[in-house]
């Protein structure tokens, strides 16, 4: 309860503009930013990039963080959906909706990619194909036409209004059936959303009980499961129903249409 509390404070606040844990850290490294600045402007040498009060630029947040991240929902789920992508080498690729300058990035190192989404995107990026369209219809693309195709936390989205779309509590249900109804015989479906106690933080997304999306795409066969725990961290080839009363897990779903 406790853990639903402070995710909707930090939530609250970051609509606003407003990072607790940034201005925390800001806070407590200012007295550190002007100790440098004292020692930087003292030391041999800073006479040729002299320290003017007009050009600065305090960056109070770093300090003390890790040299990078290798965890979480988007760190995980864009590996875990590329391996495999890489591993089956399809001819064409299309994307519903993923995070450009993640998951896609990682593809467009090694194919072409054809990225769907309701919003505009203007790219000269060599092997990416833009086609603006409704993720809950697709109707530029026909029955079974897609070899492989991924949609990576975006379907929580759908019909919350966020991005444009509009408002449909069913919009989750109609992009899934979507992207089935595009998967070719064969084919490969890369599906990931937030898992866990199921409900929808408006205008955000929804998180889903894993029966529920095994539900909605019945008529197409579950290759594989994997999730990310609400700590951030992958477990692989799971049972879905472990993350049931997850708080905000990622579940990272691998189907194919047999018939």
């Amino acid at each position: 309860m406790m853990g639903m509390l402070a995710r909707q404070i930090n939530q609250v606040c970051q609509a606003f503009g407003v990072r607790p844990k940034v201005v925390y850290r800001s806070i407590a490294n200012l007295p550190g930013f002007i100790k440098d600045w004292i020692t930087y402007t003292r030391s041999p040498g800073a006479g040729d990039f002299p320290v003017r009060i007009k050009h600065l630029h305090p960056v109070l947040a770093d300090l003390g963080h890790e040299a990078g991240v290798t965890s979480g929902h988007y760190f995980h789920q864009d590996l875990w959906a590329a391996r495999k992508i890489y591993e089956r080498r399809p001819a064409t690729h299309v994307d519903v909706g993923s995070r450009i300058d993640g998951f896609v990035a990682h593809l467009l190192t090694f194919m072409p990619v054809t990225v769907v989404d309701i919003r505009h995107l203007r790219s000269s990026v060599a092997g990416l194909t833009f086609l603006k369209s409704d993720a809950t219809n697709l109707t530029e693309l026909g029955d079974g036409s897609v070899e492989s195709v991924s949609s990576l936390h975006a379907v929580e989205h759908f019909g919350l209004g966020r991005y444009g779309d509009a408002i449909d509590p069913h919009g989750w249900r109609a992009g899934l059936r979507s992207l089935a109804r595009v998967l070719r015989r064969g084919g490969r479906l890369y599906l990931s959303l937030p898992i866990g106690v199921p409900r929808v933080e408006f205008n955000a997304h929804r998180v889903f009980a894993p029966a529920t999306i095994l539900e909605a795409l019945a008529d197409l066969q579950l290759v594989s499961f994997s999730a990310v725990d609400d700590a951030g961290d992958l477990a692989e080839n799971v049972n879905p129903e472990n993350y049931a009363t997850a708080l905000f897990s990622c579940g990272l779903f691998e189907y194919t249409k047999m018939t």
